[in-house]
């Protein structure tokens, strides 16, 4: 079966389900495992958002390594049936929580609980790492105090963002992949 793998945790080894078509883009296993090795000792029982979802491999690979739940926001039908099932078929279903709308939807939301590690992974060259940047620093409380926002961007998408509540606090890149940590200033 084609797929992606889940590189460690208690689904090391198992293989992740692509959305068919070509409309997602999985993050590398290099970059994964770079991004996981930095995030090693925060993942332990936290709670894990994952924005434009595509796979789910993301979220999935947080739950490999001990994060306690994840939900995963995606607005593709296909994406989200292949999100599902790749939850069923590495056992996390009952740890997450899959929801089919628009990222911006979402955010627009009050939150009931923060989260301790936000992915954003949207579609390359719209913008829209920098919307859901600016969604999440207006409403600061999705994310818990000591939490990281990972936004996963082309490098060339990069540039300087004007935000009151997240301080861009690393980023690091993996061939066509960068990888930028913003983090609640003074937390």
């Amino acid at each position: 079966m084609p797929g992606i793998r889940v590189i460690a945790g208690s689904a090391k080894g198992r293989r992740l389900a692509l959305v068919p078509g070509s409309g997602t883009r999985p993050i590398s296993d290099r970059a994964k495992e770079s991004l996981f090795n930095l995030l090693a000792g925060d993942l332990d029982g936290a709670a894990v958002l994952d924005l434009f979802a595509g796979t789910g491999s993301v979220g999935i690979e947080a739950l490999s390594r001990g994060a306690a739940r994840a939900t995963f926001i995606e607005s593709d039908r296909q994406a989200v049936k292949t999100i599902e099932a790749n939850l069923r078929a590495v056992g996390f279903d009952r740890q997450a929580r899959v929801l089919r709308t628009d990222v911006f939807v979402y955010l627009r939301n009050a939150p009931r609980d923060g989260f301790d590690y936000i992915h954003v992974a949207p579609p390359q060259y719209h913008g829209l790492w920098a919307q859901t940047l600016a969604a999440l620093d207006a409403r600061p409380a999705w994310i818990n105090p000591d939490g990281v926002v990972v936004a996963q961007i082309d490098p060339k998408e990069y540039a300087p963002q004007m935000l009151q509540h997240l301080t861009l606090v690393d980023e690091r890149k993996y061939g066509t992949t960068l990888l930028c940590f913003y983090e609640r200033p003074g937390e």
